[in-house]
């Protein structure tokens, strides 16, 4: 099987404000350490700093993606011909996916600072999972793309 190029990729990135609350809790390490002298100090600063930004940039490198034949998200590899119907979500109905309505069975790939999501059913019958829970900036662009590979399948 050949790979083709991805028609949708996307990588779900921490918001901005995270990089600023990486640096205050540089500056928090930094006051702490203030008592110990300059270097300590400097050491905290910059030493907090990149420890907030290395968590905040892995929780933000996710991607998802639609290529050969397999919708790519996260961890998860599924080939698209197991996939159902898209419904693409608001953030109302997004939020409400992601509590009342959510099943312990589904697959939740979610981070709640993207409002919007897509919801795709699993329609393999080996599969417990009944749907993908899938936050992403672009719900409308990910149905096309998992639609057009489908249909290419």
């Amino acid at each position: 099987m050949q790979l083709s190029a991805a028609p949708y990729e996307e990588r779900l990135t921490a918001p901005r404000s995270w990089w600023l609350i990486s640096f205050l809790v540089g500056v928090s390490l930094a006051l702490i350490l203030l008592p110990f002298g300059t270097l300590p100090l400097l050491g905290g600063l910059v030493g907090g700093t990149a420890a907030a930004a290395v968590v905040a940039s892995s929780y933000g490198s996710l991607r998802i993606r639609v290529v050969g034949g397999s919708l790519i998200a996260g961890e998860a590899k599924i080939p698209v011909r197991a996939l159902g119907e898209a419904h693409v979500m608001d953030a109302e109905e997004a939020r409400a996916w992601r509590t009342h309505k959510a099943d312990t069975r589904a697959f939740l790939l979610l981070r709640a600072y993207i409002p919007t999501a897509l919801r795709v059913e699993v329609t393999d019958p080996e599969d417990p999972t009944p749907y993908l829970y899938l936050s992403t900036r672009e719900p409308e662009r990910l149905a096309e793309a998992i639609e057009a590979a489908k249909a290419s399948a």
